[in-house]
């Protein structure tokens, strides 16, 4: 069918690039890739508030399992070398994680497969292990509404969750931690390295719908080091700096221009000047728009659609002044639907 064949070009054409850059593939990278998967539906799996990740996916059962399919067949047509990963929680005993289950339960050893490129020098696949092995942050929140603990019926500005309840860092073991706000990338990447306990600080962004890194809790002693190292390669950490932004400049140029070829070949009639301003748009760094997501820097077919979507709901409907108004917002959606496949069905020409 001409359905399944194009869900399969997707799945093939993201491993490709995905092993290509990572050396090696798994369902969750794919997932993810073609966009079926976001960062907060994998963390809220990690943390325990998904129990089974298959849940959490508005995917046909057999739409899911086909994607699967092709790509287990993809990676034995590669002769890729396939090695078994466990998953485990972002919670303090790590508690091991199950991706299917019910009619899905036959997928859940493609969930447990990394497939790894073959001919890879013994360094570079064991790093390649090991970072699929690396067990995930912890996570602690920053408290946005009255809480109490679940141990000691405490509070505080900051709270673990696991196994659907939240502690305080008292009761949570974290409490000896320090707190390292986000902005110094190497001065982060130390203190974590030297300390043997840390977890990420997140913020959930209402308007965004999405959590955001705050910095990290860690060992005041390993923060001390990480300090006294920063100092003493300053200068040559800011020669390396001002390299790093000439290079994302460049990086960003490139990837407008990609994303501009992506929606004229998916929308030839598009005016060459809104393609060009819908790239932009979706790719400026440190937006977080679908072009700075994993699936929009990978190009995939719908994070491409998305951005075009947004665009012509913004710019050739009525739908801001619907939600000036108060109309609620899926149902100001609902109304400029027509108007919007109008649109596409005139730059798909």
């Amino acid at each position: 069918m001409q359905g399944e064949a194009k869900l399969e070009q997707r799945v093939v054409e993201t491993a490709e690039k995905l092993l290509s850059k990572r050396k090696a593939v798994t369902a969750l990278d794919v997932l993810t890739g073609i966009g079926w998967l976001t960062d907060n539906v994998v963390d809220a799996w990690h943390r325990g508030r998904v129990p089974v990740l298959t849940a959490a996916l508005s995917v046909p059962p057999e739409k899911l399992t086909f994607a699967l399919n092709a790509l287990q067949r993809w990676a034995k047509g590669k002769a890729l070398e396939s090695t078994e990963i466990e998953h485990v929680g972002a919670t303090r005993d790590r508690t091991p994680l199950k991706a299917a289950s019910g009619e899905l339960a036959g997928l859940e050893p493609l969930f447990r497969t990394q497939w790894i490129m073959p001919g890879l020098s013994e360094a570079k696949r064991a790093q390649v292990v090991a970072r699929q092995k690396k067990a995930p942050d912890l996570i602690v929140s920053v408290a946005l509404k009255d809480w109490l603990c679940a141990d000691c019926g405490g509070t505080g500005d900051l709270l673990f969750f696991e196994n659907e309840k939240s502690y305080c860092l008292d009761c949570a073991d974290l409490d000896h931690l320090v707190f390292l706000p986000s902005g110094d990338t190497a001065l982060t990447r130390r203190a974590k390295k030297a300390s043997r306990l840390s977890a990420v600080v997140i913020r959930f962004n209402r308007s965004r719908k999405r959590s955001e890194r705050q910095g990290l809790l860690v060992e005041d002693a390993a923060l001390r080091s990480a300090e006294e190292q920063c100092l003493a390669d300053e200068d040559v950490r800011e020669r390396r700096r001002g390299r790093d932004r000439e290079r994302r400049a460049r990086e960003d140029v490139e990837f407008t221009a990609r994303f501009f070829a992506a929606i004229t070949a998916m929308f030839p009639g598009c005016p060459p000047e809104r393609a060009r301003a819908i790239a932009e748009h979706a790719g400026l760094r440190g937006s977080g728009r679908v072009g700075r997501s994993a699936a929009g820097r990978e190009l995939a077919e719908r994070a491409v659609f998305l951005a075009v979507v947004a665009s012509i709901r913004h710019l050739d409907t009525d739908y801001d002044d619907l939600l000036m108004a108060g109309v609620e917002r899926q149902a100001a959606r609902d109304r400029i639907h027509p108007a919007i496949e109008a649109v596409l069905d005139r730059w798909r020409s």
